[in-house]
């Protein structure tokens, strides 16, 4: 049994799997209180993208960690039928800085699959064709 997914990196200009730089998500979010123990410092955000990861996994995608020059993607996903997905986490999109941050790396990508940034902010509003999700919300939709 595995402790740990892990999840390679995908070189978005490149189109080609990267065989450094792995990211790793635990199987099992309980294991965090047993390695923090109750030192709970570990960031809500990083959580939340873990969270995303198992579902993302539990629907059938292949993923990867999705690179490019100055911004990295979350999630690149190719789901059953082949078709290609980009997920952007992030706990809250409160100021202007995470905002460009998250939409901007997805907003670089030149391609026109579907692109999603999912938040736990209550008020979601789209740009550039990017669809901003409350994650919950899509936790639930499939």
């Amino acid at each position: 049994s595995f402790v740990f997914y892990k999840v390679n990196r995908f070189d978005l200009k490149g189109r080609k799997q990267l065989a450094t730089q792995e990211k790793y998500y635990l199987v099992d979010m309980g294991f965090i209180n047993f390695l923090q123990g109750k030192e709970r410092t570990t960031d809500r955000g990083h959580i939340l993208e873990n969270v995303v990861y198992l579902e993302l996994l539990r629907r059938g995608n292949k993923i990867w960690t999705g690179t490019s020059r100055n911004s990295e993607v979350d999630f690149v996903c190719k789901n059953k039928t082949g078709d290609i997905e980009y997920y952007q986490v992030a706990w809250q999109t409160n100021d202007e800085n995470t905002i460009e941050r998250e939409f901007g790396a997805l907003e670089k990508i030149k391609d026109n699959y579907p692109k999603y940034l999912l938040t736990t902010d209550g008020f979601t509003q789209s740009r550039s064709g990017v669809r901003h999700l409350n994650v919950f919300d899509w936790l639930l939709d499939k």
